[in-house]
């Protein structure tokens, strides 16, 4: 039996882009892979009726930047935008 490859790591850097793009020294390296799994997580849990396939995190200076493709964004958005601050909040905390 042959061996087999994920198609998604083999189309990275060529066709699709890195889910995460940030950069870190080797001592930060894991502890920030390790902060964007748990926020993947997070947000997938909380937003499971939403449809969420795909987050994707970028860090810059202090600051990280979430973009979240979902199948219905009301649902994330929510009334006025009060159930997107209320993930927000959340998210920090993390």
């Amino acid at each position: 039996m042959g061996q087999k490859v994920n198609p998604h790591g083999m189309r990275v850097g060529i066709i699709k882009d890195w889910d995460s793009r940030w950069y870190a020294s080797d001592k930060e390296f894991s502890d920030k892979l390790i902060a964007d799994y748990k926020l993947r997580k997070f947000i997938k849990e909380q937003l499971n009726g939403a449809g969420v396939p795909k987050v994707e995190i970028e860090r810059k200076a202090g600051r990280v930047n979430l973009k979240i493709h979902c199948a219905k964004p009301g649902r994330v958005i929510g009334k006025g935008g009060a159930e997107l601050e209320k993930l927000r909040l959340a998210c920090e905390k993390i």
